[in-house]
């Protein structure tokens, strides 16, 4: 039966995938078992390789000194470069329009210096409703350094139904009304709140029909969603590399900046000298020589211990495959989504969409009558997932270290303490 232990079981043991749980080091409770970790969409978890990667790093510092960035193992001065090609392939783009730099919002900044030029006739931002909150703060900020009111010039996508769900069509109405004012369509890959997988093929070939630059922000996409961004064609993506890509707390960022904006040299762009042409770079010359590529918009040198955790979860990214990794997790979302459908409590909403395209890892259950006591006896329960005001519970089984069986314990938990609530 679908809806027994015996069968989730079965699933698990029939994983091609399931080895790669060993792979992380899971967190436990008091009693040292292993807890239900569904928070990979806020922190991934850290791989039993990133221990030794860090130490790699720690040891050549302390044998070579400054010169390790040459003679260490991989030598930092071109530590950047063995990321691409892994998160090039999570990401669907050519290794050379991909760089892992500086933190997300740093990056969105930087890529709307080059891609938000705003006149008087097309100044406004199109952003999506229930946008990460960091986001709408860095498009604002930007409005306003190009002296621009916010309230004019930043356009919000709503949704017309109570679940929070955009449709194409009204994207398309949106753009229709006021594409010939908006420089920018910036949306977030995956919504942070409902879960909903946003077209980016789409979006981008109407943005484009309109005359604007788009870009996405792909924080809960990159290492969830199987993206294609080089045939797609934005004219930028970003995204952080703690989340589904597992790099560790305030880990380094990424960055997709499409070919045909490689050779350039007028796009508008902030320098540093990381940036600059890697074969006169120490030189030390007082002009600018632009790198051609992503990695022509780095500003410092990488920060190694970061990168070594990051660079060892994305050899295991590119081990499993990230068709492999999606297939799972579209059935994990599904297995559970149904398990839920078919309690039908009247307490419960689930406003992830239910199309396997409109949805990542992530499943948004939102509660009718809200009670963050529900979402702390799950914590009681050795149940790790997130909540996120008003009224929705967020649960993130990660095909790279969730299995199976995990699914009918969560669900038979949250009936448990849903039932048994006041």
């Amino acid at each position: 039966m679908k809806n027994s232990s015996d069968y989730f079981q079965q699933l698990d043991q029939e994983d091609v995938l399931h080895q790669y749980r060993d792979m992380f080091f899971i967190p436990k409770n008091k009693n040292n078992n292993d807890l239900i970790y569904y928070c990979g969409n806020s922190l991934g978890l850290l791989s039993k390789q990133a221990n030794a990667a860090v130490k790699q790093e720690l040891d050549d510092w302390a044998t070579y000194g400054v010169e390790g960035h040459l003679e260490a193992k991989y030598p930092w001065v071109k530590y950047h470069e063995f990321l691409c090609e892994p998160m090039a392939e999570i990401v669907g783009a050519k290794p050379k329009e991909v760089v892992m730099m500086n933190g997300l919002t740093t990056n969105l900044h930087l890529m709307m210096i080059s891609f938000y030029r705003p006149t008087k006739t097309r100044h406004k931002i199109l952003i999506e409703f229930s946008a990460f909150p960091s986001d709408r703060y860095a498009v604002e900020s930007q409005i306003k350094f190009h002296g621009y009111d916010p309230n004019e010039s930043l356009i919000i996508l709503k949704p017309s139904s109570k679940n929070g769900y955009i449709t194409i069509e009204q994207i398309q109405e949106i753009l229709k009304t006021e594409g010939e004012e908006i420089a920018l369509v910036l949306i977030g890959s995956v919504n942070y709140y409902t879960g909903q997988a946003y077209p980016i093929s789409q979006i981008t070939k109407l943005a484009k029909s309109y005359g604007a630059n788009v870009g996405f922000d792909l924080a809960h996409g990159a290492g969830n969603l199987d993206l294609k961004l080089h045939e797609d064609g934005p004219d930028f993506a970003v995204w952080c590399g703690y989340k589904y890509l597992n790099g560790g707390p305030g880990c380094i960022a990424g960055c997709f900046v499409h070919e045909r904006h490689h050779d350039d040299n007028n796009l508008p762009r902030l320098s540093g000298w990381w940036g600059h042409d890697k074969v006169s770079r120490f030189k030390m010359g007082s002009k600018f020589e632009m790198m051609i590529g992503a990695e022509g918009w780095q500003l410092s040198n990488p920060p190694i211990l970061a990168m070594a955790a990051l660079r060892e979860s994305l050899l295991l990214f590119q081990k499993a495959g990230i068709n492999n990794l999606r297939t799972k997790s579209i059935r994990m979302h599904n297995l559970l989504a149904n398990l839920l459908r078919e309690w039908a409590h009247p307490n419960i909403n689930i406003i992830t969409p239910e199309k396997d395209d409109e949805k990542g890892c992530q499943l948004s259950i939102q509660l009718k009558q809200p009670d963050k006591k529900i979402f702390n006896s799950l914590i009681e329960n050795n149940i790790i997932g997130d909540w996120r005001e008003p009224d929705v519970i967020r649960i993130a089984p990660v095909p790279l270290y969730n299995c199976y069986s995990e699914l009918f314990i969560f669900y038979n938990s949250l009936k448990r303490i849903i039932e048994n609530h006041g």
